[in-house]
């Protein structure tokens, strides 16, 4: 078996040979909330940022409302690239998995022609019990993914709220998917995705849907005009079909122009900028495993928590007795 101190080495070692079982094994060690591994992970990380790349990664984060067809486009999308010579890596963030703990996506399931591809690797990834944990998990993948010389990152979200700005936040591009027949474009999009999405498609543009899938995108691209500023970035909106491999092409090449506009210095800044909430995110992500596993904090626990829930404790008194507890015990 090998040693804590042999594992980092050994698994820089296989993620630079591109071995698939050494990218699995340090996905989950970053993942892993325990202290041990936490330190071993950062070990690992601070390894594998010294390593050389050719050019960075292109990072697309993918949402869309439910029913969307996320899964079946990213495959489309993802055998295209493989076979152009691209090295895809699939991260399914999920945090609709909190209540669990574990990742319920089952994107290898849905994605069963790139999941045996050998030039892409996907990894359904449980959001580690908070929006926080997701950050962590996912920024640090990518990171790994990165190093194992996949050029392409896909992060897809299952689209919940927050889960959406987050993700948005740790890739170069947003690319969010959207249906025709999903009522009023304008009421049934909320208005944050508009600001937040480079890209915009309409799904499931096939068949008897494609002239449908045509409206649905005229009425988006006339919603993003009202929200976007004069100069910035106008995000084209376009019509495909995962299902039938139509318009991912296109697709992939709007997403090429986002980069190309964005720059090298552009991108170099946004990627600082990332880095410096990602520290952030950090921070309070620590700060939150050290509240958790607190002696003091776990001594009043659960009193507190029966004084709140019969009315005879106010939150805000709650969380000062929990956060003096928490000082009191460091």
């Amino acid at each position: 078996m090998t040693s804590t101190d042999e594992r980092v080495p050994a698994l820089v070692a296989g993620i630079r040979a591109g071995k698939r079982a050494a990218v699995s094994q340090a996905i989950t060690l970053v993942e892993s909330s325990k202290p041990e591994h936490r330190a071993e992970a950062r070990d690992l990380l601070t390894e594998l940022s010294g390593l050389e790349q050719d050019a960075p990664a292109v990072r697309v984060g993918i949402s869309g409302v439910p029913g969307v067809g996320k899964s079946t486009f990213i495959e489309a999308l993802g055998s295209r690239l493989t076979a152009d010579g691209h090295r895809v890596g699939v991260l399914a963030v999920d945090p609709s998995s909190i209540r669990t703990g574990g990742s319920v996506l089952g994107d290898k399931t849905r994605m069963a022609r790139l999941s045996v591809d050998p030039d892409a690797f996907i990894r359904p990834s449980p959001a580690a019990g908070t929006l926080g944990g997701v950050a962590r998990a996912t920024v640090q993948a990518m990171s790994v993914l990165e190093a194992a010389s996949y050029d392409v990152v896909l992060v897809e979200t299952v689209g919940v709220g927050q889960s959406e700005v987050t993700v948005a936040g740790m890739v170069d591009t947003f690319l969010f998917l959207t249906l025709a027949r999903t009522g009023d474009q304008l009421q049934g999009i909320k208005k944050g995705l508009l600001e937040i999405a480079d890209v915009i498609a309409v799904n499931k543009a096939d068949g008897d849907r494609e002239q449908e899938a045509r409206a649905a995108a005229r009425e988006l691209a006339g919603a993003l005009r009202l929200v976007r500023a004069p100069g910035e970035w106008a995000p084209p909106v376009v019509t495909c079909s995962g299902l039938y491999d139509v318009g991912v092409d296109d697709l992939w090449q709007r997403v090429l122009e986002h980069r190309e506009h964005l720059g090298r210095d552009g991108l170099a800044a946004k990627r600082s900028r990332q880095q410096l909430d990602f520290t952030w995110a950090l921070v309070r992500d620590e700060l939150d495993q050290r509240l958790r596993h607190s002696p003091g904090v776990k001594a009043i626990r659960e009193q507190v928590r029966d004084e709140v829930l019969a009315g005879e404790l106010p939150a805000t008194v709650a969380a000062d007795r929990i956060l003096a507890a928490y000082d009191e015990r460091r």
